[in-house]
């Protein structure tokens, strides 16, 4: 399996002729490099106006690997081929290295490019990516990706060191500045140059930290003495620059630098650019170990389940009940010590029974969601006003007064369906728990709740039992002195309801309360429908008035899809209960049926009216088709099969089986689909030009989501 590596862009504060004299001393060899052993000229071309120079190096490594593995091996270094193209009418260098030795057993290959900063000609940037193949190595693969990773963190980690090196040795012999190439009968004269050479250090010394900019290279404007903005994503050629990381995201290792950028990349090229912020992206590696797979799974799901219960939209369409303003004794209080937003939440004093008595799982769902959303908000005003990374928050939940009432078991059983929503969706935002005046009964609550906290999250959970939370190692230590709320002995006002008992007169019948439970995840515009190889999902729409038109919005939520739109005089039959055929398998997650009879020909009984449209996993996809004639219409979704490799010769008997392997051939699309009279449509009146939706709130850029959710909410 391809390992792939990709840097964050590092910025240097100088011109980029500068920059190259700097990097030019480290060959043939260079001090600052232990393992960097020599370096022999294989070819070297210059081009006669000295525009471009390419020169071929043979670089010999001495790799720190273990003895024994070199001796196996039989060899004491390793050998590399390196490309230098420099180009200095278009100032940019590209470097290309692969290994020669053990080329047939291990593949590495790295690219480094050194190019103007697009928004500043003065300052130069560098990017690096680089993979690893180990085909094999005497059974010692997972040693030599040890080995390789290193290598490649240490060569992140130097880099910028060693040019700044060579950079203040430049300086100290007077040279602090070189001429741009030009043409040979433009070329400035000796004079010029010799006196360019000796100007003051000053005219290139780097931009102070405080006052450099930190974002990225391609997505916005240089900073001003205000602060940096926040990257705009949203275009396919967004960067991120390595200042801009340590500002906003913090201190990540190489390899966690990588993860990000790549798991970014791939939302850019599956959403079309329109992806969720970096910070929202890195909760979710972190969740996961910045196992990139996993990771990208679960962000996923999670996007898929904000677009179909419009969490985006929850602080500024929902309003919390009264019920819930005046008795959930919970709510924002300043900030911790370390920036953190705070939020208090008084759960000794709430009524949790009278709370799900009177407004069912539903609203309190809802209002924790509404809290983490505010809470994001929060984290990245936090970000601007310390100047350092601030993305997850500090929750005080004082204790006094829980009783065996807060046991009851609907409550706890609606505690712990908020918590696992919650899990899913907002994994890295709690950063820490203080949990204060823990009574007898809490370890009773805490053994009912604790196995379906994350591991990582219950890692920063701190319990104090009855005052113990004024000592040493308390109250103290977390939250400053000035804004310790007064029912704890401090001295600020803390406008957190302090809750009470909900009046019985509130509470809701059982009736009322199972018929509005659990809308969050069944009152929706868009539906679930499984797709399976063999049998595809297919809807039904009837157009009396010709040039009407059709629209959808559809996620790919597993799986990759085939969009077909069809045509018929006449009306399929009623679905057959059993549309899976042979499958003889219901969905949970979703419906599936089938409206093309199998007796039907295409081209008789039916007709296509689109070219099919593949969708792979992942993809948000918005369209139109403005009908030519009245009639009824089918929209399919089918599995897509990938061609069959010629090398493999199944039986048929095994391909039945194979077949029947469902699970490994079912995909799942969430769909809407509306009818507008063209009189009323103003949008593209090209069908099948699918435009990639972001996810408003989690994205900077949004436009194509809000139109798309407008319109929907017009026909709900």
């Amino acid at each position: 399996m391809v390992q792939k590596y990709q840097s964050p862009v590092r910025v240097y504060k100088h011109p980029f002729e500068l920059i190259m004299a700097a990097y030019e001393r480290r060959f043939p060899t260079c001090p600052l490099i232990p393992m960097f052993v020599d370096s022999d000229t294989v070819s070297e071309f210059k081009s006669e106006d000295g525009a471009v120079h390419v020169i071929e190096r043979r670089c010999k490594l001495d790799i720190d690997a273990p003895r024994l593995l070199k001796k196996i091996a039989g060899v004491d270094y390793v050998y590399f081929v390196q490309k230098n193209s420099l180009n200095s009418r278009e100032r940019t260098l590209h470097i290309e290295a692969h290994n020669e030795t053990f080329s047939n057993r291990v593949i590495i290959n790295e690219h480094c490019c050194y190019t103007v900063h697009p928004e500043n000609e003065d300052w130069t940037c560098f990017e690096q990516s680089a993979s690893l193949d180990i085909k094999s190595f005497f059974g010692f693969e997972s040693t030599v990706e040890k080995i390789a990773m290193k290598q490649y963190t240490s060569n992140i980690k130097k880099g910028k060191e060693i040019i700044e090196y060579y950079l203040r040795q430049l300086q100290e012999e007077g040279i602090t500045f070189v001429p741009r190439w030009t043409p040979p009968s433009v070329a400035p004269s000796s004079e010029t140059a010799s006196s360019c050479k000796t100007q003051t250090a000053s005219t290139v010394t780097a931009v102070p930290p405080d006052t450099a900019p930190t974002e990225g290279l391609s997505n916005e404007a240089l900073s001003t003495s205000g602060g940096a903005p926040e990257p705009v994503v949203g275009t396919p050629d967004d960067k991120l620059d390595a200042d801009y990381i340590k500002r906003y995201l913090g201190d990540l290792t190489p390899l966690q630098e990588s993860c990000l950028i790549r798991l970014r990349q791939w939302l850019q090229e599956t959403h079309k650019g329109k992806i969720p912020k970096d910070e929202h992206i890195l909760r979710f590696l972190r969740a996961r170990d910045f196992n990139i797979d996993k990771a990208r799974e679960i962000l996923c799901q999670s996007l898929t389940w904000r677009k179909q219960h419009q969490v985006d939209y929850i602080l500024d369409t929902w309003n919390p009940p009264q019920v819930l303003q005046d008795y959930y004794a919970g709510g924002w209080h300043h900030h911790a010590k370390d920036g953190r937003p705070l939020y208090v939440l008084r759960l000794g004093q709430m009524d949790t029974k009278g709370l799900v008595r009177a407004l069912g799982e539903e609203a309190l769902l809802r209002y924790v969601l509404s809290i983490n959303e505010e809470g994001l908000r929060r984290c990245e005003e936090n970000t601007k006003v310390f100047g350092r990374p601030i993305s997850s928050w500090t929750c005080l939940v004082d204790l006094e007064g829980l009783n065996m009432r807060h046991l009851w078991r609907p409550g706890v059983k609606a505690l712990l369906r908020i918590i696992e929503v919650v899990e899913a969706n907002y994994p890295e935002t709690l950063g820490r728990l203080l949990i204060l005046r823990a009574p007898r009964v809490f370890p009773v609550l805490w053994t009912l709740v604790s196995p379906f906290i994350d591991d990582n999250t219950r890692r920063k959970f701190l319990i104090y039992a009855g005052n113990d939370y004024q000592g040493p190692g308390g109250l103290l230590d977390y939250i400053d002195k000035e804004i310790i709320p007064d029912f704890l002995s401090g001295e600020c006002v803390c406008e957190v309801p302090e809750g009470g008992l909900v009046p019985k007169s509130l509470y809701r019948t059982a009736e009322e309360l199972e018929n509005e439970d659990l809308k969050l995840w069944t009152e929706t515009i868009y539906q679930s429908a499984s797709v399976f190889k063999g049998a595809p999902h297919e809807i039904l729409v009837q157009i009396v008035d010709a040039s009407s038109v059709i629209t959808w919005d559809f996620d790919v939520c597993k799986g990759d899809i085939v969009f077909n739109i069809y045509h018929s005089k006449r009306s399929p039959q009623p679905p057959k209960k059993e549309s899976l055929g042979a499958h003889s398998i219901t969905s949970p997650g979703g419906n599936n049926v089938q409206l093309i009879d199998k007796a039907w020909q295409l081209g008789r009984d039916y007709s296509m009216v689109e070219s099919p449209l593949i969708c792979k996993e992942g993809e948000s996809v918005q369209g139109s088709h403005v009908t030519r004639w009245p009639g009824f219409y089918i929209l399919q979704w089918r599995f897509h099969s990938m061609p069959a490799c010629a090398a493999t010769n199944l039986p048929r008997v095994d391909d039945v089986l194979a077949s029947l392997q469902v699970s490994s051939h079912k995909c799942k699309v969430m769909y809407y689909t509306e009818v507008i009279g063209s009189e009323d449509f103003r949008g593209s009146m090209t069908s099948l030009e699918s435009s990639h939706s972001g996810f408003s709130q989690l994205s900077a850029a949004t436009t194509s989501s809000s139109q798309s959710h407008s319109s929907s909410m017009v026909s709900r």
